[in-house]
C-alpha cells in the first residue's frame, strides 16, 4: 500500500515538474521566436538559438523527469555524457525545427514537416536516453507516443499563429494555453515511451548517477539555462526598445525641424504628394501657401538670434493654431509653408491667407519689449497652377511678387511671375561662370584726408561687365549670391584680389590702404582670420594697409561670434571699420567691446546735413562719440561742397563721395595717383609714397 501511494505520489510530482518544466519552456520558446527573424542575420541567429535553447531544454527535463518516475527507478544508474547528448540533440532538433517552421510564412506544407520532425523527436531523445534497457520496445506505445507529438505541436502551432492580430489579454491566452499543449505533449509522449520499455534499469554503476541526482540536477541545471534565457531575452527586447526609440527620435528629428517643431520639406513633401493622390481620386483640389516674414532682419539684429529663434517658433505655433496635422511646414530660415485640402477655391484660400497675415502680424513679448513682423504670401492652386513637382516653385514664385509689391499681403501665383525666377536662375549661373573665368574686377573709391584734401586710401568695391547685360549692379548680384550660397566664395575672391591689387601698386611706389567689405556670413567662418593670415603671406602685404569693413547690422547679427572674428582679425593687425554706423541698433557698451579702428557714418545722414538739424546733430554725436572712443571717422556719400565744409567743421577725419571721384578701375586709379589723370585735381598724401619694410605675417 505504501509503494502504491509512493508510486502515486512520484507520479503526481513527476507531471507538476513536467508540465511547470515543458510550459515555461514553451512560454520562453514563444517569446523567443516571436523575435526571432529580422533583416540583420546575426540577431535572426541568436533569437532563433535562444527559442531552441528553450524548447530543447524544457524537452530535456521532461525526458529527465519521466524516466525514473514512470519505472520507479530514482536508484538506477544513468550515464551523464549520455544525458549530455540527449540535451544537444533536443536543442539541435528544435533549432532545425523552428528554422524550417519560419513563422512569417505559415503554412500546412510547413507546419506538417516541422511537427512530425517533433514527434519523432520526443521519442528519439527518450529513446536514446534509454538505449541501455535490456527490455523489448513496444511498437505500438512508441507510435502512440509518436502521434501525440506530432498532435501536440500542429496544436500548437495553430494556436501561435493565432497570436497575430490579437489584443494583448486575448495574445497572453493564446500564448498560455499554446504553452500548456505543447507541455501535454511532451508528457503523455513520454509517458508512451516509458511505457514501450517497461523494464527496470540496472542500478547506477561506478560513472553514472541515480535517477534521483539526475533528476535534481536537471531541475537546477535546467531553470539557471531557463533563466538565463530569460534575463537574455529582457535584455535583447529592452535593447531593442530602446533602438527603436533612438530611430522614432532621429526619424522626428530628421523630418521634423528642430527649432519649431515643425515638419521640414522633406515630410512636408510627402504630406503634399499623398494630399495629390487623394485630390486626384476625389476630384477635389489643394492650395499652397508660401510664407516669408517681412522685418525679420531688423529683428535678429534688435535682439539677437536667440530673440529671433523665439520669434520664429512663436509665428510657427501660430501657423500650425491655422493648419491641421502635418500641413505646416519650415522650409528654411524665415520661409513657411501651409497646405490647405478638400474643396479649396481662390476664396477659401485668401480667407486663409487673410488669417494667416492677421495672426503674424500679432506683437510678440522679447524681455518685456515688443516685436512685430509681417508675411508676404505666395499662393498656388492645384491642379490649377501645376503639378505636384512644381507647386511650391510657383507658390514661391507668387510671395516673391507680394513682396516686391510691399509685402504684408498675399498673391495668387501667375505663369508670368516665373519669368523673374528664371532670370535669377540665369544669373546666378552666369556669376559662377564670371567667377570661374575672372569676369569680375574690383573698383576703387578714393577716401580723403578731411583736413588736408589728400588721398589716403581706396574701398573696393566689386563690379561685374556681363558679356551680354553689360554692367550688372551689385545690388543685383550680392542678394542673389547670399541667396544661393555663393557670397563667400566671392568674398574670397574679393580679399585675394584686393591684396593682389596692393602688393602691384606697392611694387610700383603707391602704398594706397584698401578697405574691404565682410559679409555678415564670412563672420561665420572659423577660418576667416587664417585666410587671410595666408593670403596676406602669400601676397607680402603688410596688414596695416587692409581695412576691413562690416555693417553696423552684421556685428549686431551674432555678437559673441563677431567679437571673437574680429578680434582674430586685429591680432593679424588688419584695421577694423564699422560701416552704416548710426542705422542699427549697436549700444555704447558694446561698441566699446568691439576692437575697431574706424566708424563710418552712414550716407544717408551725410544726404540731409544740409537741409536737416537732426542729421547735423547725429553727424555731429557720432564724431563725438568716435573720438571720444579714440577711433578714426570716416563718412560716406559726400556729393557737396556744403556737405564736404560741414564735416570737416565737425572734425572728420576722412570723406568719401562722388564729389571726389567715382569708383574706378585700379589701373585708372594708379594713373590718378602716378601722372594726375583722373576726375580733378588732387595730391595724394606724400607717405603713401614712401619706401617701408615689406611685412612678413608669421
Amino acid at each position: 500500500m505504501d509503494a502504491h501511494l509512493d508510486r502515486i505520489f512520484a507520479a503526481s510530482l513527476w507531471i507538476v515538474l513536467s508540465l511547470a518544466a515543458g510550459g515555461l519552456s514553451a512560454q520562453l520558446g514563444l517569446a523567443w521566436i516571436e523575435h526571432a527573424w529580422a533583416n540583420n542575420l546575426r540577431s535572426s541567429a541568436q533569437r532563433l538559438l535562444g527559442a531552441g535553447l528553450s524548447l530543447g531544454t524544457g524537452l530535456w527535463m521532461v525526458h529527465v523527469f519521466s524516466a525514473p518516475v514512470e519505472s520507479a527507478g530514482f536508484g538506477r544508474g544513468y550515464t551523464p555524457a549520455l544525458e549530455l547528448a540527449v540535451w544537444a540533440l533536443a536543442v539541435a532538433a528544435s533549432v532545425a525545427t523552428l528554422a524550417w517552421l519560419d513563422p512569417r510564412k505559415p503554412s500546412a506544407a510547413r507546419w506538417v514537416p516541422a511537427a512530425v520532425l517533433l514527434g519523432a523527436a520526443m521519442v528519439g531523445l527518450q529513446l536514446l536516453g534509454a538505449s541501455d534497457s535490456p527490455a523489448p520496445w513496444h511498437t505500438g506505445s512508441l507510435l502512440v507516443a509518436w502521434g501525440l507529438g506530432v498532435a501536440g505541436a500542429l496544436f500548437t502551432f495553430g494556436l501561435f499563429q493565432c497570436l497575430k492580430g490579437q489584443s494583448n489579454g486575448a495574445a497572453v491566452w493564446f500564448r498560455v494555453g499554446a504553452s500548456l499543449a505543447w507541455a501535454g505533449a511532451m508528457v503523455a509522449s513520454q509517458h508512451f515511451v516509458v511505457e514501450a520499455a517497461p523494464a527496470a534499469r540496472t542500478p547506477a554503476a561506478p560513472g553514472q548517477v541515480s535517477g534521483g541526482v539526475l533528476t535534481v540536477l536537471a531541475v537546477v541545471l535546467g531553470s539557471g539555462v531557463l533563466c538565463g534565457l530569460l534575463v537574455s531575452l529582457r535584455k535583447h527586447l529592452k535593447a531593442r526598445a530602446a533602438g527603436a526609440k533612438a530611430r522614432r527620435a532621429l526619424g522626428s528629428k530628421l523630418l521634423n525641424d528642430p527649432l519649431t517643431g515643425l515638419p521640414n520639406r522633406q515630410l512636408f513633401e510627402g504630406t503634399l504628394g499623398q494630399a495629390v493622390q487623394r485630390a486626384d481620386a476625389t476630384d477635389q483640389s489643394l492650395a499652397l501657401l508660401f510664407i516669408n516674414l517681412d522685418g525679420f532682419r531688423p529683428v535678429n539684429e534688435a535682439f539677437g538670434h536667440r530673440g529671433g529663434d523665439r520669434v520664429l517658433g512663436k509665428v510657427a505655433s501660430r501657423l500650425r493654431a491655422l493648419s491641421g496635422p502635418h500641413m505646416a511646414a519650415r522650409l528654411a530660415s524665415d520661409e513657411f509653408l501651409v497646405l490647405l485640402q478638400g474643396k479649396v477655391g481662390v476664396e477659401q484660400a485668401s480667407e486663409l491667407a487673410t488669417q494667416l497675415l492677421a495672426a503674424v502680424s500679432q506683437p510678440i513679448a522679447l524681455d518685456g519689449r515688443s516685436a512685430t513682423v509681417a508675411c508676404s504670401i505666395g499662393v498656388a492652386l492645384y491642379p490649377e497652377d501645376g503639378a505636384q513637382s512644381t507647386l511650391i516653385r510657383h507658390a514661391e514664385a507668387a510671395m516673391r511678387a507680394a513682396k516686391s509689391a510691399g509685402g504684408a499681403s498675399h498673391v495668387f501665383f501667375e505663369p508670368r511671375m516665373l519669368s523673374g525666377v528664371r532670370d535669377d536662375v540665369a544669373l546666378l549661373r552666369d556669376l559662377r561662370h564670371a567667377l570661374a573665368r575672372g569676369e569680375l574686377e574690383l573698383y576703387y573709391q578714393p577716401k580723403i584726408h578731411a583736413p588736408s584734401g589728400e588721398i589716403t586710401g581706396a574701398e573696393a568695391l566689386m563690379r561685374w561687365n556681363h558679356p551680354r547685360r553689360g554692367m550688372v549692379s551689385p545690388g543685383v548680384f550680392i542678394p542673389l549670391a547670399e541667396r544661393y550660397g555663393l557670397i563667400n566664395e566671392l568674398g574670397r575672391w574679393v580679399i585675394d584680389e584686393a591684396c593682389r591689387q596692393t602688393r602691384v601698386w606697392r611694387d610700383a611706389g603707391l602704398r594706397m590702404r584698401v578697405a574691404i567689405n565682410l559679409s555678415v556670413h564670412q563672420l561665420r567662418q572659423p577660418d576667416l582670420a587664417e585666410r587671410f593670415e595666408e593670403v596676406l603671406r602669400r601676397h607680402q602685404i603688410n596688414p596695416e594697409l587692409i581695412t576691413c569693413e562690416i555693417t553696423e547690422s552684421s556685428a549686431m547679427e551674432d555678437t559673441e561670434v563677431t567679437i571673437r572674428v574680429l578680434r582674430q582679425l586685429d591680432l593679424l593687425g588688419l584695421q577694423i571699420s564699422i560701416d552704416d554706423f548710426g542705422t542699427g541698433h549697436s549700444s555704447l557698451a558694446y561698441l566699446r567691446k568691439l576692437p575697431a579702428h574706424e566708424l563710418k557714418i552712414d550716407r544717408s545722414f551725410v544726404l540731409d546735413l544740409e537741409t536737416s538739424e537732426d542729421a547735423r546733430k547725429v553727424a555731429s554725436a557720432v564724431i563725438n562719440l568716435a573720438k571720444a572712443l579714440d577711433l578714426k571717422v570716416v563718412a560716406e556719400g559726400v556729393e557737396t561742397e556744403g556737405q564736404n565744409r560741414m564735416l570737416r567743421e565737425y572734425g572728420c577725419d576722412q570723406l568719401q563721395g562722388y564729389l571726389f571721384a567715382k569708383p574706378m578701375s585700379a589701373k585708372a586709379l594708379a594713373q590718378w595717383a602716378m601722372h594726375d589723370v583722373g576726375p580733378r585735381t588732387m595730391n595724394f598724401r606724400s607717405s603713401l609714397f614712401r619706401e617701408s619694410t615689406q611685412l612678413t605675417v608669421a
